[in-house]
Parts: C-alpha cells; structure tokens; sequence
C-alpha cells in the first residue's frame, strides 16, 4: 500500500467540445492502521472513484470466484484479459453499436506477441518462443479451461518465420443458470435495459453526492459498500432524501451532526444491510426534529 501512495499515479483524458481536459490523480491519499487489531483504513480519492465504479461499462467486470481458483500469475493475467473482450462481446451483441465483424473478434480476440509478452511481464524471460508457449499460453490455458466459465484455444500466426500474434478463440460453457436464452426476448432485453439505465442514474448521483463523503468521512460505508451497486443505488433511492429533509430543517451541519451520532451508535447487525440501517435511523429521527421545531414555534 505505501508502494502504491507512492507510485501509482493517473491521468484521466476527457475530451471537451473545445478541446480536452486533463485530469492527474494520486488514488490513494490516506491510510490509517493501528497496533493492537487488525483494522486498515484505506481511503481513496474521490475523484477516481467515478473510474473504479464505472469498472461494468469498460468490460473489466469478472468473477472473483473463478479469478481465485487461479494459481498462476499468467493464468490471472490472461484470465482478465480474455474477461474484457468476451464482456464486450456479450454487449455489443444484444445491444449493437459495433460491425458483426468488430463483435467477432471481441470473441476471437488477437494480440501481438510483443504486447502479450508486456502484459505478462516476461519481456526478459522465457526467450525461445517454444518456452514462452509451455509456460506462459499452454499451463493458462489449462487452468483457466479447468476452473472459470470459459473454454480458450489458441492459433499462432507468423510474420515471416517468427511467430508474431496469437489469436485466442473463446467460447463460454453452458451453465445450469445460464440465461442467455432470454438474449431473444425483446421485452425481457427492453425492461433490463430501463432498469440498467435507472441503476445507472442512481449510482451516478449516490457517487456525486456530498452524503456518500459524509458516510465515509463517519466510517459508516466503505470500500466494499462504495463498489456495490445495489448499496449505493438503495441510498440514492431511499436515504439520502430523508437526508435532504434534515438538511431543510437544519442545515448540512444538522445532517453531519446525526451521522456522527448514527456513527458512535453503529450496531454490529448494520454491516449486512447499511442502507437499510440508515434508513431507520433517520426516519426514527426525523419526527424528532419536526416535533422540536413546532414546539419552538
């Protein structure tokens, strides 16, 4: 992690109607640990966390499940890999916006040896092309065939004499709970894409919220409440109005206030459902603040 504060670094491209904003961005601000427990806080910078919750749209989304069951660091690495494209392949063919052609190869993805050999970072290993395939493709390959959702094969094509890109054919198994028959049903497509939309719209506000810095500045969400969207959309949608209601009646500092006190009062039972448990503290709340203030009148 001290590695990380110190190196990792980002420059986030926005291209504008005049031109482009550059955005340079630290993730890692702040982390805080102790000597008697085993507790570390991490917290990130709020400005990368649009990028991190965004991970679904750029089809880096995979299974930690499977991703666990991975031994080698190639395997992983390919695993990810491979995860991205198939993702993209999976979107693009029910909701279009890409030539069949570009949608083919999200399923039969190419990279070049060279790129392949960076990713894997065995620029300086394995030499002999012979060794790279043993090592690097055929032992992957194996485990992920083994232990993840997807069958992978692989061609070599030359350049010359040299072997200069390796095309990788994906094909997903067939699960008991596969779903993709439902691929062909435009009512079934039609109502997932309005509640996608709506997730989406949700999240994007609970991300641009001053209550989520709040909640986290009160240690009553974390890193994993922050990635999970059905957390995230379940406060935009049924906490933080309640919020918006303590706010008119007393002021942001009113809001800060209650969630310190929800904060010093947190119930162990709250970590498996926080929207819910937030949700019951500011309803039983608020008619506290509504009653003091007709009484002042």
């Amino acid at each position: 992690i001290e590695l990380m504060q110190k190196q990792a670094f980002f420059q986030i491209k926005e291209v504008k109607d005049k031109g482009y904003e550059m955005t340079s961005i630290v993730p890692i601000p702040t982390v805080k640990w102790n000597s008697y427990n085993d507790d570390v806080m991490i917290q990130f910078n709020q400005f990368i966390m649009p990028y991190m919750i965004d991970l679904k749209a750029e089809f880096t989304q995979y299974k930690i499940s499977e991703l666990k069951e991975l031994n080698s660091k190639y395997s992983i690495i390919l695993y990810r890999w491979l995860s991205m494209n198939y993702n993209q392949y999976e979107h693009y063919n029910v909701k279009g916006g890409r030539r069949a052609e570009q949608v083919e190869n999200y399923r039969k993805p190419s990279i070049s040896v060279k790129e392949l050999r960076e990713i894997t970072d065995t620029v300086n290993e394995y030499k002999e092309i012979y060794d790279f395939e043993k090592r690097v493709l055929k032992k992957s390959l194996a485990e992920i065939n083994a232990h993840t959702s997807f069958n992978v094969n692989y061609e070599k094509i030359k350049k010359g004499r040299s072997i200069d890109s390796i095309v990788f054919h994906i094909e997903k198994k067939r699960m008991a709970d596969d779903n993709s028959y439902k691929l062909g049903d435009k009512d079934y497509q039609d109502d997932k894409k309005q509640k996608s939309r709506n997730e989406a719209d949700l999240l994007k506000q609970a991300m641009e919220s001053k209550y989520t810095r709040l909640l986290s500045e009160n240690f009553l969400i974390g890193m994993n409440d922050i990635m999970d969207t059905a957390t995230m959309v379940g406060l935009q949608k049924n906490v933080y109005p309640l919020y918006d209601e303590l706010k008119e009646l007393r002021g942001l500092n009113g809001v800060k206030d209650h969630l310190s006190y929800v904060s010093s009062k947190r119930e162990e039972y709250s970590k498996h459902n926080i929207a819910k448990y937030l949700k019951k503290a500011i309803e039983q709340y608020l008619p506290t603040v509504k009653r003091q203030d007709l009484e002042n009148e």
